[in-house]
């Protein structure tokens, strides 16, 4: 496999953060380049059809251009737009659907493989995310086709039987919008309550609707496993089997913690296992090697969002041109 180019920044991740680190690459005359294995804003795009971001417009930008959205809180096809503007705007170099399978560090720099072929870096950029790898459950019956840890769109479950796992936005949003499609939905949820970070303007929607019985919850509960017509939940009470013809397992999602660790990149001992990195330069612990995004928070994926996380390309880019002008 030949080497195809060299660029000061490579940059994996074609997400909203890996967009702005190339951005500030290029404004700062760097040659750059982003490597993503998916779509662009790949995230983004496997997010739920009907979703509706936390966050406002304006919080979402990147390379000081506008987001313009219909209501204060853009939808995901909106945000899908926007990011597809930016890109056209800046005229990115980016390559998608291209998987990075090794990174290696040689003298001076650093050289990628991918499924397609070869770069040298002196820099580079993670910016992957967090959403490509679910938290399993680890029960008997999770790898049967009926479950699915991603959810797209309410239609697809009308007059079924679905269990949903978890108490947080993902999970509720799937629970309201089954529920409207006509799905019977009983939920499954570890604590006692719905999560306190679901949407504010959405949880008494979902409390209400549980309150009234028109959606099953076993709280403090747990699902315990999974058969094609029926699944068994741990109660307060015992072990409950109810009809079920569709699980959807919003357990949350992780970081790719295997390929850090490939790369060299020290974690954390515990159970959040956080990158090491420092907060000011987001360089890790090898020389020319940064983090931007959520993958920064490790476990801890609620730490970080576009909206906090859209500087780090500045200070990661300050980094490397104020490196470049003391050698």
């Amino acid at each position: 496999m030949t080497v195809k180019a060299h660029f000061d920044i490579l940059i994996i991740g074609g997400g909203p953060i890996g967009i702005s680190c190339a951005i500030e690459a290029q404004k700062a005359g760097l040659s750059y380049i982003i490597i993503e294995k998916g779509c662009l804003v790949n995230s983004l795009y496997n997010y739920p059809a009907n979703m509706t971001f936390f966050s406002t417009s304006e919080k979402l930008e990147i390379g000081g251009v506008p987001f313009v959205s219909n209501n204060i809180k853009p939808t995901r096809a909106e945000a899908l737009e926007y990011y597809r503007r930016v890109t056209d705007k800046f005229d990115l170099n980016l390559h998608l659907f291209e998987l990075v399978e090794s990174i290696q560090k040689l003298k001076g720099h650093y050289e990628v493989r991918t499924a397609k072929t070869s770069y040298t870096s002196d820099n580079i950029i993670i910016s992957t995310g967090f959403y490509d790898l679910p938290n399993l459950m680890n029960i008997p019956g999770e790898d049967l086709p009926k479950v699915n840890h991603y959810y797209k769109d309410p239609h697809f479950y009308a007059k079924q039987k679905v269990l949903i796992v978890g108490a947080n936005n993902s999970s509720v949003d799937a629970a309201l919008e089954t529920y409207r499609k006509g799905a019977d939905v009983t939920m499954v949820i570890r604590n006692g309550q719905i999560g306190e970070r679901v949407k504010y303007w959405v949880r008494p929607d979902i409390v209400n609707r549980i309150q009234e019985g028109s959606i099953k919850a076993y709280f403090n509960s747990n699902l315990s496993g999974i058969r094609q017509h029926e699944v068994d939940i741990e109660s307060p009470e015992g072990t409950i089997t109810i009809p079920n013809d569709f699980v959807l397992a919003m357990t949350g999602y992780q970081p790719d913690f295997s390929f850090l660790e490939k790369i060299g990149v020290n974690l954390s001992k515990d159970y959040l296992r956080l990158p090491e990195h420092n907060p000011e330069t987001m360089e890790t612990n090898l020389k020319g090697l940064y983090l931007a995004g959520v993958v920064c928070g490790g476990m801890n994926t609620h730490k970080w969002f576009i909206e906090n996380s859209r500087d780090h390309g500045e200070r990661i880019v300050g980094h490397i041109v104020k490196g470049e002008s003391n050698r």
